[in-house]
């Protein structure tokens, strides 16, 4: 998988992804990572990529054609025309099984908004995704880019160590995920559930479940709604 980033702030993405698993991912060759600088893209001798919005209002917006020809330049290189997710308030809150379609994409390009935004303009021409990583506002798109691009990544085969990792945690199922325990087996007063440690391994299947049930009506009711809506439309169609 290939990751390109349109950004004003190369540096950023640079330092947050080269670390950790991620790094690690990209170093051996799994997963590519390419960042553009939109201001090497500008015709503007200073660098400028940013103007005053018309009908007034505050703040600057960024100009139309630096991120298009930078985004033209990603189309030569690969050959194609990829998809860009747009990094936005605006956009379609982003969870779990939309990071596992991106999984199946070979190249995705994000594009990182500051400022007021982007010239609408442009965005027309080359979004493919509106995303959001929750109703808040930032800075700018890189955060929510890195927040993304580590959500897809540890999803592509060979990423995690272990690969059943990534199909047992919180959201895979639709439920939270079980509490997780490693040794020593008494700590701070408190000991690891008995049935961790009887080595029988339908009944840890069976206590992890529930744990995930349990967990998911406390902490997150709104997931476990959907869940129980998901379980009854199954039951219906077997039957």
């Amino acid at each position: 998988m290939k990751y390109y980033v349109m950004t004003l702030f190369p540096e950023m993405i640079e330092q947050g992804m080269n670390t950790s698993i991620l790094g690690r991912a990209i170093e051996s060759g799994i997963i590519e990572l390419e960042i553009k600088n939109i201001r090497d893209y500008t015709l503007n001798k200073h660098g400028k990529v940013d103007d005053y919005p018309y009908g007034g209002g505050a703040g600057m917006v960024m100009e139309a054609e630096p991120v298009y020809r930078c985004y033209e330049a990603i189309c030569s290189e690969t050959g194609e025309i990829p998809p860009v997710v747009y990094l936005t308030p605006q956009g379609r809150v982003f969870e779990q099984q939309m990071a596992e379609t991106f999984a199946k994409q070979d190249i995705l390009v994000f594009l990182c908004g500051h400022y007021e935004g982007i010239d609408e303009r442009v965005l027309e021409e080359i979004v493919t995704y509106y995303v959001s990583i929750g109703d808040y506002v930032l800075t700018g798109g890189e955060l929510p880019a890195m927040v993304m691009m580590d959500a897809i990544a540890r999803l592509v085969p060979g990423v995690l160590n272990n690969e059943d990792s990534a199909q047992t945690e919180s959201f895979s199922d639709g439920l939270l995920e079980y509490p997780q325990y490693t040794r020593p087996s008494e700590i701070l007063g408190r000991k690891v559930p008995e049935v961790l440690l009887s080595g029988h391994h339908t009944n840890i299947q069976k206590w992890r479940q529930e744990m995930s049930i349990q967990r998911t009506k406390e902490n997150r009711p709104d997931l476990y709604d959907k869940w129980l809506d998901f379980c009854e439309k199954k039951r219906y169609n077997e039957v």
